[in-house]
């Protein structure tokens, strides 16, 4: 490099404060999660594309749910499921579709990260064969405690 660019990298990269510096990796990193945000959803809208009859209709409503009542929260696929994740990306909750295992009924299921906690025992996965508004209630008051 010459002794010249050298120079010009050096004066270029004092003409922003630190503050301005700090404020632009911020925003870097907004766009990075609004991109991970933007393709996640793709990905997660795709399969449940692919679904069929019930599972798809039970997907399509747990989405509307989720952006509803967790807006927070990462649409993404997790072993072909569609899922929804923290800010570490780490698996709060997913939708696990009957017919992709040939199960009676889909899972709607809670990671780890998911704040159920309710004494030394509570569930974790919910059998679905359809969601009536009944459900929808019962779900949006899990999804809202689990990221609480």
């Amino acid at each position: 490099m010459s002794p010249t660019k050298k120079s010009t990298a050096k004066k270029s990269s004092k003409s922003f404060s630190a503050e301005e510096r700090a404020a632009m990796k911020e925003r870097a990193k907004e766009l990075k999660a609004e991109s991970a945000k933007a393709d996640g959803e793709s990905a997660l809208l795709e399969k449940i594309g692919e679904m069929k009859g019930k599972d798809k209709a039970m997907a399509k409503r747990l989405h509307a749910i989720v952006k509803a009542n967790a807006p927070d929260l990462t649409p993404k696929t997790w072993y072909g499921m569609p899922a929804y994740a923290d800010q570490d990306g780490r698996v709060v909750l997913f939708f696990k579709s009957a017919a992709k295992f040939k199960s009676r009924y889909a899972t709607l299921g809670f990671g780890d990260e998911a704040k159920l906690d309710d004494g030394v025992m509570w569930p974790t996965d919910f059998a679905l064969k359809d969601i009536t508004d009944a459900e929808e209630a019962k779900i949006a008051r899990l999804v809202k405690k689990a990221v609480r």
